[in-house]
């Protein structure tokens, strides 16, 4: 993300506070799939992902006033997403734990034989992924898939620095050895 655009999202809260219903849907615009995306990822069933969307930018509208810009408004949006996710997910009594817990993204531009060996790599990673618990899990989908950085996942999470990167390093470990164990080397196709 751009100075900028982190500046501008900063604007846009300030304004969503005055009650600017535009500001509102820039916001919305600019960050809703991410907040859709991790959502899904957390509570995996798309009509509840759907509705937590509402849940968050709902909660953005009422509380923009409270946004104190200690960090990223995408990172307080994402710990908005994960509180309500995890709510969401006490009130659920058919939550597996052990579902799939990442989305492949395919390169159309490759030859057909490179995309079916990155199609075949993304479903043993994705396989290899629900053997991770759901706290390294969800480690590694903030900080590898939302590029978030450590101190930022700690206030997603609410956990200490070192506790991610603790979570981070057996995660790594632990995907590695899955990884092998799948017969998947190390690098892309």
């Amino acid at each position: 993300m751009s100075v900028t655009q982190a500046a501008s999202d900063e604007v846009l809260i300030a304004r969503i506070a005055q009650g600017d219903r535009l500001a509102m849907q820039v916001l919305y615009g600019r960050h809703h799939v991410r907040v859709y995306r991790f959502g899904l990822r957390l509570v995996r069933d798309e009509q509840a992902a759907e509705d937590l969307i509402s849940e968050v930018f709902l909660d953005v509208w009422r509380q923009a006033g409270k946004f104190e810009g200690r960090s990223a408004v995408s990172t307080w949006l994402l710990a908005i997403t994960r509180f309500k996710a995890l709510s969401a997910l006490r009130r659920r009594k058919d939550f597996e734990l052990d579902e799939d817990a990442a989305n492949a993204i395919e390169d159309t531009s490759d030859d057909p034989e490179t995309v079916v060996q990155k199609k075949d790599t993304s479903e043993a990673l994705r396989e290899c992924l629900t053997g991770l618990s759901p706290d390294h899990r969800e480690i590694v989908d903030l900080v590898y898939y939302h590029e978030k950085s450590v101190e930022e996942v700690a206030e997603i999470v609410g956990i200490p620095e070192n506790t991610v990167k603790t979570r981070l390093f057996y995660a790594r470990k632990k995907l590695a050895e899955l990884l092998k164990a799948a017969g998947v080397e190390r690098g892309w196709p």
